[in-house]
């Protein structure tokens, strides 16, 4: 089939990419002349794990191309994905202005039957601006479809190639059969292809990134409690994640969720709310426990040092919103390393793939660590923010040598107590007792 998907972020690239692997004749589309040149060579502009092997193969056979032409992407497809950014406006709500820019010259553009499909998330009845919209221009009959994308960056390219549910919101018959054929290769194994209307597959994927918010919301809470009184929250989470009912995914306690996801489709889902005049209490509350547990370990950094940390050196592990990817957007690092900058403290990072990021926003109020042993080296204490799987086996020796203190403070519980308190670490983590403090 032929096929163009407009806008190359993260679903953008993942998505034409692992359509053209299908067999698929795709183009994809972008406005940056720059990154569209970078990709006709071969470039890969984003960092996601498996993707740059599919990327180069199916350039090499002529299955995936890159343009700056909108009018190129049009001639060419019969589907048109819009994988456009739809970032938070100020009052939470999100910014269609992207989407909408572009919908009105497609409407202006297309001669011919074409299915768009809106990839992006986007609120709850835009389906049908974008179809009003449309129709004010095009000559030819067209369909807008739904179809969220639920891919989870780090693992983006399995999520697409293997999915647990393909979500096709449309009322038109000639669409739904359309997008069933392009999405068959992905369900051979029976996992369901479910058609719905527009608006509930809009919906659809709000509901499902605030749910997961609420379940990692709630596990901080218990983990917070926990501490309270001296319960470990890895056995009452190993307790309650062998239940069916509730499932052991999304249960791991740490100082919040980051990423592009998750805090503005809940923040969009409850300004969305309020337009109606429906007040979400649940995300609401959702909202500010995940605010305050960005920051849940820097009242206890300070308390250990005597609330005086000018001129100490915090070694900071992590600094993406979580492993396996390169995206700095709303993580906790960045909360947890500007309260510490203006508590005066100097700070050694290293993470495996965010630091240019990370450079961009902070420049030069942080070292820059070529290791992660080397942003030991003369630090008084390290903070762990992200949960690299090349973290989670130091060499304790190594680390205790480095450390002027052999104090950990470790946001995302990588390690075992017991094993801490062995090797004679202070050890602070969540919802668990801390060692030798």
């Amino acid at each position: 089939m032929r096929i163009s998907v407009i806008g190359t972020g993260y679903v953008g690239l993942v998505t034409g990419t692992c359509l053209a692997e299908t067999g698929n004749e795709v183009i994809c589309v972008d406005i940056d002349e720059a990154k569209v040149e970078r990709m006709r060579n071969g470039e890969v502009p984003i960092y996601e794990p498996h993707l740059e092997l599919l990327f180069e193969r199916n350039i090499k056979a002529n299955r995936l191309k890159f343009t700056t032409s909108l009018d190129e992407g049009l001639a060419h497809a019969e589907i048109v994905f819009l994988a456009l950014p739809t970032p938070e406006n100020e009052d939470g709500a999100a910014d269609l202005s992207y989407v909408l820019n572009v919908v009105e010259q497609i409407g202006k553009k297309i001669t011919d039957y074409k299915v768009i499909v809106d990839k992006s998330t986007v609120p709850v009845g835009t389906a049908e601006k974008v179809h009003a919209i449309i129709a004010k221009h095009a000559p030819c009959e067209f369909d807008v479809v739904s179809n969220p994308e639920f891919l989870r960056e780090g693992f983006a390219v399995d999520d697409f190639m293997k999915p647990e549910r393909i979500i096709i919101g449309s009322s038109s018959e000639r669409a739904t059969a359309l997008m069933k054929r392009l999405y068959s290769p992905f369900v051979r194994s029976g996992n369901p292809i479910i058609v719905m209307d527009e608006k509930s597959a809009e919906l659809t994927k709000y509901a499902s990134n605030a749910f997961l918010a609420t379940k990692i919301t709630f596990m901080n809470e218990i983990a917070n409690y926990c501490e309270k009184v001296g319960a470990d929250v890895d056995k009452v989470r190993a307790g309650m994640g062998t239940d069916s009912r509730i499932g052991k995914r999304f249960l791991f306690p740490g100082i919040g969720y980051g990423g592009s996801c998750f805090p503005k489709d809940v923040k969009a889902l409850k300004k969305a709310g309020s337009d109606e005049n429906y007040n979400f209490k649940i995300l609401n509350s959702v909202l500010e426990i995940n605010s305050d547990q960005k920051i849940i370990l820097l009242p206890k950094i300070e308390k250990f040092f005597n609330n005086d940390l000018k001129g100490k050196t915090i070694a900071v592990w992590g600094l993406a919103f979580k492993p396996e990817t390169d995206d700095i957007r709303e993580a906790p690092s960045i909360d947890m390393m500007n309260g510490l900058l203006e508590l005066n403290a100097k700070l050694q990072v290293f993470d495996p793939e965010a630091m240019p990021n990370i450079k961009k926003r902070f420049g030069d109020k942080l070292h820059y660590s070529e290791s992660m042993y080397e942003a030991l080296e003369g630090a008084d204490a390290l903070l762990i923010c992200t949960e690299w799987s090349i973290f989670r086996t130091p060499d304790y020796s190594r680390l205790k040598n480095a450390l002027n203190n052999p104090v950990i403070f470790d946001g995302r519980n990588l390690y075992n107590v017991s094993d801490m308190e062995a090797e004679g670490f202070t050890y602070v983590s969540i919802g668990r007792k801390a060692v030798n403090l």
